[in-house]
């Protein structure tokens, strides 16, 4: 019988198979994350504050380097009362971090054809916090979106 330990990494992980004969052998295997910055929807500049549900109107981003666990905030305040183009305005203030996915409750029809058309994923998620929607895309349980899934000017 094997028995079988993992190892994680950011884009491998190592397998330790201990075979039934006593003998081990270890292989690493891609796990599909590339390090990238990864862009949530945050009403606050830390990995504990509350992920928001909306991506257009939410306070803030915060984006986090997925090898280093860097973190940086970026202010999305201008586009809290805007009348409309928020969601335009944050996938473009999103781009222009270098983050290549995003995390948020929502996305609407024009920041989704924006993200999409700057080759940014978007991972709906109904995460409570930050961390959580970050553990949760580490360990491939978001799924990426293909449509957005609001209307437009949705609150």
């Amino acid at each position: 019988m094997e028995k079988r330990s993992f190892s994680s990494h950011t884009r491998y992980r190592a397998e330790r198979i201990e075979k039934s004969d006593g003998s081990t052998s270890t292989t690493d295997r891609y796990i599909g994350k590339q390090i990238m910055k990864i862009a949530f929807t945050s009403v606050g500049p830390y990995l504990s504050s509350p992920l928001d549900t909306r991506f257009g109107r939410a306070p803030g981003f915060l984006i986090v380097d997925s090898e280093t666990q860097e973190t940086t905030y970026e202010s999305n305040e201008q586009n809290l009362n805007a009348a409309q183009g928020a969601g335009i305005q944050s996938a473009q203030n999103v781009a222009a971090t270098g983050a290549k996915a995003v995390v948020s409750g929502h996305c609407g029809p024009k920041a989704f054809r924006i993200l999409n058309a700057s080759k940014i994923a978007i991972y709906p998620s109904s995460a409570a916090t930050v961390q959580e929607a970050l553990d949760l895309y580490l360990e491939g349980k978001l799924t990426e979106a293909e449509v957005a899934d609001v209307e437009g000017h949705w609150v």
